[in-house]
C-alpha cells in the first residue's frame, strides 16, 4: 500500500476514528469492519493468499513496504511539528522503557492476567479431563479441533465455547499490560479533559474477562465433574476483574468509538 492510498482512506468520511483501539480485533466478528480503516488496510494483503503467507517472498516484500511508507508519514509529521527525530537519544528512552515494562510486568493484575493465561493451558493439557482434549491450533486465529462431543450436554456448542476461551486467553494480558502501562508517567493520562487510553484499554480487557467467565461457566455445563477446577479458573477471573475495576474506576464510563455510541450509523 502506497502513501497516497493510506493518506486517502484518512480523508474517508464513513470511517470511524480510532474504533480500532479499544476493540478485541476479532474482524470475523465485528459488525463496524466497512467503518474500520485498519481493517481496509490490512484488506488488501488478506485477500492476497500470497501476502499474507508468512513463507512466501511476497509477504516480506509487502511488510517492507508497509514500514517503508510508515517511516515516510512518521518523518513528515515530525517534521511539520518541528521534532527532530535524529535529535532523540534512543538508548536513554530505550533504558526507560525497559524499566517502565518490566515494573508493568511486575504489577498485579498483568501478574494475574499472565496466571490466567497458565491456568488456560493447564486445563486443556491435564489429564484430569480426558474428554475435552485440543488437537492442535490450525492456525493463528486459534481454530482448533476438538474430540467428538455430545453437544447437547449445553446450550452453546463446545467448539463455540473452547474458541472464546483460547481467543481471550492471552489478549486480556496484553490490555491490561496497555492500560498500566499507560497510568505510569504520561503526560496524557494527566488531563481530566480528554478520554484515558488507559481507562478505554482497561474497559476491553474487562469485556474479554466477562466473554471469558461466560464461557467458563457453559464449560462448567459440559464438564459438571470438574466443578473445583472450573469454579478455581472462575473465582480468579472474577478476582482480577474486581481489582481492575478498582484501579481503573472510569474504565466502565469510557466511550469507544463506534461500539459505545448510542444508536450508532452501522
Amino acid at each position: 500500500m502506497k502513501k497516497e492510498d493510506i493518506k486517502e482512506l484518512a480523508r474517508n468520511k464513513d470511517f470511524i476514528a480510532g474504533i480500532y483501539n479499544y476493540c478485541d480485533r476479532w474482524c470475523e466478528r465485528c459488525p463496524f469492519t466497512s467503518r474500520c480503516m485498519n481493517f481496509a488496510m490490512s484488506s488488501e494483503y488478506t485477500t492476497d493468499s500470497d501476502a499474507s503467507d508468512t513463507t512466501n517472498e511476497k509477504f516480506w516484500q509487502s511488510l517492507s513496504e508497509i514500514f517503508k511508507v510508515t517511516r515516510e508519514m512518521l518523518e513528515e509529521s515530525a517534521e511539520e511539528l518541528g521534532i527532530d527525530i535524529g535529535a532523540i537519544d534512543f538508548e536513554e528512552t530505550t533504558r526507560e522503557e525497559n524499566i517502565k515494562e518490566k515494573i508493568v510486568q511486575n504489577h498485579e493484575c498483568c501478574r494475574a492476567a499472565k496466571k490466567y493465561s497458565e491456568m488456560v493451558d493447564e486445563w486443556f493439557a491435564s489429564d484430569y479431563n480426558p474428554t475435552l482434549r485440543v488437537i492442535g491450533k490450525q492456525d493463528t486465529k486459534n481454530t482448533i479441533e476438538l474430540e467428538k462431543i455430545n453437544s447437547s450436554d449445553g446450550p452453546v456448542a463446545i467448539e463455540e465455547v473452547v474458541e472464546i476461551i483460547y481467543y481471550y486467553q492471552h489478549f486480556i494480558y496484553v490490555k491490561l499490560m496497555r492500560s498500566i502501562h499507560g497510568i505510569l508517567g504520561n503526560a496524557s493520562e494527566l488531563s481530566d479533559d480528554y478520554p484515558k487510553d488507559s481507562d478505554g484499554s482497561a474497559k476491553i480487557a474487562l469485556i474479554a474477562i466477562e466473554r471469558s467467565m461466560a464461557a467458563w461457566m457453559h464449560m462448567h455445563q459440559y464438564f459438571p465433574s470438574h466443578q473445583a477446577q472450573i469454579l478455581s479458573i472462575l473465582a480468579h477471573l472474577d478476582r482480577l476483574r474486581k481489582r481492575v475495576e478498582t484501579i481503573f474506576p472510569e474504565a466502565r464510563n469510557f466511550i469507544r468509538p463506534g461500539f459505545d455510541e448510542i444508536n450508532p450509523d452501522i
